[in-house]
């Protein structure tokens, strides 16, 4: 019987075939921004995204209740002074008030008034208690709830701005900075800037999500680094040894 081993010239160009199978990566694509070398996502991208949309989200707050809401139903922004309503609304607190008929006021409402008739200076106190003269006059008394004595007045419909509807702590401080042609070039700006950084994080979504779908397209039916698709391992031949052999 005879055996016939491989020729060395064989052998060698086995070897040095290209292999098509593996495909070297750049260190770019192994330290991928938003996902890992298994194209797992890293907690970093996770972090970054989360506190985007948390900044986003605040900034759209703020924007809704300093602006917007007030704009759609009508109300002015006012902001705390003095302590006279503490603990519920501290100096600093945003406040907004919309307009409201004096018969639909009652006892506990918080309001904001003009003290002095004709004086632009208002005070937002609670309402104590409301009463009518001998003529019919409704006249109210109000009260600040950390005072404890009731307000020295008595108000007229005509000196009352409006019924607090909410409140929101520190806000004020902003709105006693901005104002007039400032506060319509701030809203413009952060409106402006809002809807661009709100594209950018949409168009980098889709671009993270684009980026994983072509990395796993091109896993798709790769053979193992060092073999050729479709070709099984050959054994290794010693050139040292005998071409043939027969017995």
């Amino acid at each position: 019987m005879t055996v016939t081993a491989r020729s060395q010239r064989a052998s060698e160009r086995t070897e040095n075939r290209p292999r098509h199978g593996a495909r070297a990566e750049t260190p770019e694509q192994q330290h991928d921004s938003g996902h890992d070398g298994e194209g797992t996502t890293t907690v970093w991208w996770w972090v970054r995204t989360i506190v985007s949309w948390v900044v986003l989200l605040l900034m759209v707050g703020i924007l809704a209740v300093m602006v917007v809401v007030p704009r759609l139903t009508g109300s002015t922004a006012y902001t705390v002074l003095t302590g006279s309503m503490e603990p519920a609304m501290p100096p600093g607190t945003l406040v907004v008030v919309k307009p409201t008929p004096s018969e639909d006021l009652a006892t506990g409402d918080v309001i904001t008034f003009q003290p002095v008739s004709g004086d632009p200076a208002v005070v937002t106190h609670r309402i104590e208690g409301i009463y009518y003269t001998a003529e019919g006059e409704r006249q109210i008394h109000t009260r600040g709830d950390a005072n404890n004595v009731a307000d020295s007045w008595s108000l007229v419909p005509e000196q009352i701005r409006g019924r607090v509807i909410y409140t929101v702590p520190y806000l004020g401080q902003v709105n006693s900075v901005i104002s007039g042609q400032s506060r319509s070039i701030l809203i413009t700006v952060v409106a402006a800037g809002l809807i661009v950084y709100a594209v950018w994080m949409g168009i980098s979504a889709i671009r993270d999500k684009r980026r994983k779908v072509g990395e796993d397209d091109d896993s798709v039916g790769l053979a193992p680094a060092g073999l050729e698709v479709g070709a099984s391992e050959l054994p290794v031949v010693d050139s040292s040894s005998p071409t043939s052999e027969t017995k």
